[in-house]
């Protein structure tokens, strides 16, 4: 494994201004991108404390559950326009190696939720196709940007978007790349959720600590991993699969603890993660 496998790297936070965080008892950390006076335009710097942080959050047993939203009122508009504009007219703009995928929140064995307050477009797009489960506010507005800005889908948004919202929804959202609100969104299957902005922050995370409360972090990894994992299957693939983790999950203390917890009729306590829990190796290419 490299060091980009989260078994292998330590849960040490990057410091930085760009991303917040705040970890709440329950084990719900929140992860605000922060640069409002840019709109929360994507940088190297967001990106590198933001992938990070999802790394270190992914090693910390303290955290069960994420939810990634944007200070101001913007999620994600994209690439910072000075950014593209440089980009745009030929002129150099420090190209860094990028230490990990675009998609880094698919990888993560821990749920990730979005929390979209603002614009959504382009490599804020693809961070919000990225996480598990979508909330947004009716002051949300998304669009796919790249064909007119004359690129092609970017980071696997061909592979992705289709199997979220069905071939003909993804379609229309990267060849046309028009701006659709909240509602459309929810219509359409891209976001799960549609509370109003003064909600949305609340709704999103009321929802992860439910889940922190009463869901094995073991069992979640399992099931997002098979989530992922499964669209490359047969259906009977993932039947046979799915016998060998239920199996394994029958051995650990989170199993025993779900059934007694719903027989005595009381809230679980399950154990954190262990060093045995699959991590897609998607993340090592």
């Amino acid at each position: 494994m490299t060091s980009t496998d989260p078994q292998n790297s330590p849960a040490v936070y990057p410091e930085s201004t760009s991303v917040l965080r705040e970890l709440d008892e329950l084990g719900v950390l929140l992860v605000s991108w922060n640069r409002p006076e840019r709109n929360n335009g994507w940088c190297q710097e967001i990106e590198d404390a933001y992938f990070g942080t999802l790394i270190a959050a992914a090693n910390d047993p303290n955290v069960k559950v994420i939810v990634v939203t944007g200070v101001g009122k913007s999620f994600c508009p994209g690439v910072d326009i000075s950014t593209l504009e440089s980009r745009a007219k030929g002129e150099p703009v420090g190209q860094y190696p990028r230490r990990w995928p675009m998609t880094l929140a698919r990888l993560i064995p821990k749920p990730v939720i979005a929390a979209v307050n603002g614009a959504c477009a382009g490599i804020g797009f693809v961070q919000l196709v990225s996480t598990d489960i979508r909330f947004a506010s009716h002051a949300a507005k998304f669009t796919t940007a790249f064909s007119r800005r004359g690129l092609p889908a970017e980071n696997g948004l061909s592979w992705i978007l289709p199997r979220l919202i069905g071939s003909g929804h993804a379609a229309d959202l990267l060849l046309s790349a028009r701006v659709i609100d909240a509602a459309e969104a929810l219509s359409i299957g891209l976001i799960n959720r549609l509370v109003t902005p003064d909600e949305l922050l609340s709704a999103a995370l009321s929802y992860a600590r439910e889940m922190a409360i009463n869901c094995s972090p073991s069992a979640m990894a399992d099931i997002k991993h098979q989530l992922l994992s499964d669209w490359d299957l047969t259906a009977e693939e993932s039947r046979l699969r799915s016998l060998v983790l239920m199996s394994e999950a029958g051995t650990r203390p989170d199993f025993a603890e779900g059934v007694f917890s719903f027989i005595e009729k009381r809230a679980p306590v399950f154990t954190g993660l262990d060093a045995e829990l699959r991590v897609n190796k998607a993340i090592n290419r």
